[in-house]
């Protein structure tokens, strides 16, 4: 729980007025029990009406005060609450968008959405809790003995023996809810992971007609959660009970020696009135031990689980050299990379060089390594044996920012985002011009396509472009690297839903790009308008050379070229 106290700092103010007014609250309520024994024993038990109305009249002040006080405290307990729980979804966040891919894969989606939503509102709730009512409690309980034995010692030494066992308990049944609570949001997670691959391959799901696999698949999952939540619940409702059997016998135990300290005359009615009163009023607070413990379990393990998060070591460092405007001259000097957590290199001693302003086609077999090339230039991982270059520079010497800034990516799958398309092409370059846009649109074959809409550039479309064919958002996707005027431009397959002659025309408006192109491709095609191929097979280099000279010396690439032509080979 200390990270949520290290937030909680920034706003001490808050919180100490909180806690200011609390106290308020609290003295007032220990002290009603005092003012009803005055009025008993010095008004009721002689007939003294004006003694009633005074001490009265002084008791409706104080409610009166502290009701005010409660008011008051909400306040600040919920601004302190909101802005800290604003802060640590900032903060997670933030650390979020800094994370290396290896550290994406420590986390699934699913367990740091959880993370950032129920986990953070988790801890919103328990310090607004725990402000206005749940620090009450534990002073209430200290408060009430002390008051209890200030009015009669001997009737409220059966309190010292009571609320001691009572604490050991809270306190064991605590410590083991926090452990099951984390088990309950790690519960959380796998639902929401399975909800979360439902509505994104809902398609899918209907057209294989899956519907009652995938409800089954949520059954498990919602059942799991429930059975850790049932479990943990009935552990923590068990103190109810306990605390009422417990405080309840102490009620009894100070009726007994109260009536017959009353018939002795050594003890007042009014004394044993006040020491009941506390023990009532202590019922009360223990009672609020049993929410207290499964808010603050709840929150443990939110903390725990965000603090996992804040913590991860950052597994790339930065670099510290500028970048400038490179020429885009990429080498390979025996690169090797091996996933975390796999057992295959996916890469392996790479020697490539791609000159500047090259166009260079990338073929190979599903799993041959390909994509991992790229992210390796995009630097989303470092390789784990060799060096890539950039102009001469290692890439881990240059920043990070600067480098990707000359960098223009289209990953596999087309990814756009809520808004407009223009708002999808500042994305590539906040400053954009209309002309500019419309230029890579051209350039990328889909500005017919866009001017046809009915608000043109303006036109919004749906989360991960779910209005626009597989084609158009790969066109837009490109036209989005392309607005950067990037000297490198990475395509991961991205022409995959083009035909043969838009693709074409596509290739050639690219060559009025000064920039070093790295295509992953399947056609072969695509293949014959690069200045280079580079095949690869199992995460080695089986070939490099034009398509001529691949054709005449790589049975490999003859076998592609033979199953896509169809036909015998030319020259």
């Amino acid at each position: 729980m200390k990270l949520i106290w290290n937030y909680l700092r920034r706003y001490r103010l808050m919180v100490a007025a909180a806690l200011a007014l609390t106290m308020v609250e609290l003295t007032v309520e220990l002290l009603q029990p005092l003012l009803i024994a005055r009025i008993i024993d010095d008004g009721i038990m002689t007939n003294d009406l004006n003694t009633v109305v005074f001490w009265g009249s002084i008791m409706l002040l104080f409610s009166i005060i502290a009701f005010a006080a409660g008011i008051i405290n909400s306040f600040y307990a919920a601004h302190a609450s909101q802005y800290t729980g604003y802060d640590l979804r900032t903060d997670l966040f933030r650390r979020i968008q800094t994370f290396s891919m290896k550290n994406f894969q420590q986390f699934p989606t699913s367990s740091l959405l959880t993370r950032i939503t129920n986990d953070v509102n988790q801890l919103q709730n328990t310090i607004f809790m725990s402000l206005r009512i749940m620090l009450r409690a534990p002073l209430l309980v200290a408060g009430s003995v002390i008051m209890a034995l200030i009015v009669n010692w001997q009737l409220a030494l059966v309190l010292l023996v009571a609320v001691p066992v009572l604490l050991v308990i809270l306190l064991s049944i605590m410590k083991l809810a926090g452990r099951l609570f984390k088990k309950v949001q790690a519960g959380v997670d796998g639902v929401n992971s399975v909800v979360q691959e439902n509505l994104k391959a809902v398609r899918l799901i209907k057209s294989y007609s899956r519907l009652t696999h995938e409800s089954d698949r949520f059954h498990d999952a919602s059942e799991t959660l429930q059975g850790r939540t049932v479990k943990t619940l009935r552990i923590v409702e068990a103190t109810m009970p306990i605390i009422l059997l417990i405080m309840n016998v102490s009620i009894m135990v100070v009726l007994w020696f109260g009536t017959q300290g009353v018939n002795t005359g050594a003890v007042s009615v009014g004394e044993t009135v006040a020491v009941i009163n506390y023990i009532t009023r202590m019922t009360g607070a223990l009672s609020i031990f049993s929410m207290s413990i499964i808010i603050f379990s709840r929150a443990k393990a939110s903390a725990e689980r965000i603090g996992d998060v804040l913590a991860v070591e950052e597994e790339m460092e930065d670099g510290s050299r500028a970048v400038g405007e490179p020429a885009g001259e990429i080498d390979m000097d025996n690169v090797s990379f091996q996933y975390p957590d796999e057992t295959r290199k996916a890469l392996q001693g790479l020697r490539v060089h791609l000159k500047a302003g090259e166009r260079t086609a990338l073929l190979g077999a599903t799993g041959s390594g390909k994509t991992t090339l790229l992210q390796l230039i995009l630097r989303l991982y470092d390789p784990t044996q060799g060096r890539v270059l950039l102009d001469g520079k290692p890439l881990t010497s240059l920043k990070w920012k600067e480098l990707r800034r000359w960098v223009g990516y289209v990953p596999q799958e087309a990814v756009l985002f809520s808004g407009t398309i223009a708002e999808n092409l500042r994305w590539g370059k906040q400053d954009a011009t209309d002309a500019e846009m419309e230029q890579v649109l051209r350039d990328a074959q889909i500005f017919d396509s866009v001017s046809e809409l009915p608000d043109g550039l303006h036109t919004r479309i749906g989360q991960r472009g779910v209005n626009l064919s597989g084609g158009q958002k790969q066109r837009i996707s490109i036209a989005r690297a392309l607005i950067r005027n990037p000297r490198i431009l990475l395509l991961d397959d991205s022409t995959s839903a083009l035909d043969v002659n838009t693709e074409m025309r596509l290739l050639k408006a690219l060559d009025t790009y000064s920039c070093t192109t790295l295509m992953i491709t399947q056609k072969l095609s695509t293949a014959m308008e690069a200045d280079k191929v580079i095949l690869l097979d199992n995460g080695t280099v089986e070939a490099v050379g034009s398509h001529d000279e691949l054709l005449k010396h790589s049975e490999l690439y003859r076998q592609i070229y033979e199953t896509q032509a169809g036909g015998a080979l030319h020259g």
